[in-house]
């Protein structure tokens, strides 16, 4: 199956970097969001990212305005019945994933594979909210999109095999790397790091170091390239603790319990970077 145009549900950090290293392979992009400024938000992000590229001499003038126009925004998920492959970058919460894969499953044509970037969800609940289970995958990106190697693909309990390799050819001609896990909460890469970042924030709860400090050790002493807490607040506060949750629920064992520090900056609308405020403050 030959992918031509591709579709991102969601313009944020997330759904804007797929829909620009999409755009940057070649294919067809339409990005799509909620609203007229979330989606001219996100494609101006994607106009930023490239311009540095071109300031770096790491791309041309040319190529950045071919990358551009290659990309149509919209507000209408209707339009999303010309993509063959389409990509739902929301937020990390279940019922509004769970409406966006009825609606497209509605909206698109019959060969049109519907991958989630969900972090941590399981695809098989996700799959089942459409008539096409074979044809629904997990195609987990990581933060930033354009600069991490890493795509983690999510085979659901029905996917098929030509659904899993057409996802993971994509993946290549993104120049990424695929690595592929099987269906449970947090798959691999949140089932290790979420309950690593929890831990971290436990230690700040509990005083036993300051923030600097937990972070220090971390980058210095397990040669991490950022902290854990300055991590969580670049993941965003939010979504670490829906992802506490879903590990929590889904495999229901109390070590996945998310620390109440969390839960309260979260509650307090403390969510990192992108409030300005976590365990960071940040400059808006």
């Amino acid at each position: 199956m030959e992918i031509q145009t591709f579709g991102v549900i969601g313009a944020g950090q997330m759904g804007g970097g797929i829909a620009q290293v999409a755009a940057a392979s070649g294919l067809q992009v339409i990005l799509h969001d909620i609203k007229t400024e979330f989606v001219e938000a996100g494609f101006g992000r994607i106009g930023d990212n490239l311009q540095r590229l071109v300031e770096k001499g790491r791309l041309s003038a040319e190529e950045k305005a071919q990358i551009l126009g290659r990309i149509t925004t919209s507000i209408d998920l209707k339009k999303m019945a010309a993509a063959d492959f389409v990509v739902e970058a929301a937020s990390e919460n279940e019922d509004i994933k769970f409406k966006l894969f009825e609606t497209l499953d509605k909206v698109c044509a019959p060969h049109t594979i519907l991958a989630s970037n969900t972090s941590s969800i399981p695809i098989g609940r996700i799959a089942a909210r459409t008539g096409r289970q074979e044809k629904v995958i997990g195609m987990h990106f990581m933060n930033p999109v354009p600069v991490m190697q890493l795509v983690e693909i999510i085979r659901g309990l029905a996917t098929s095999d030509e659904t899993y390799a057409v996802t993971r050819d994509l993946t290549l001609k993104f120049s990424k790397t695929p690595a592929q896990s099987h269906d449970f909460p947090g798959f691999i890469a949140n089932r290790i790091l979420l309950p690593m970042i929890n831990e971290a924030i436990f230690c700040l709860y509990h005083g036993v170091g300051s923030r600097e400090d937990i972070d220090t050790v971390m980058k210095l002493g397990m040669n991490h390239p950022m902290g854990p807490l300055a991590l969580a607040d670049l993941i965003g506060l939010d979504t670490c603790l829906a992802i506490m949750n879903t590990l929590q629920q889904g495999l229901g064992d109390p070590k996945y319990r998310p620390c109440p520090m969390l839960r309260q900056y979260v509650e307090a609308g403390w969510l990192g970077r992108k409030s300005g405020r976590g365990f960071y403050t940040y400059l808006k």
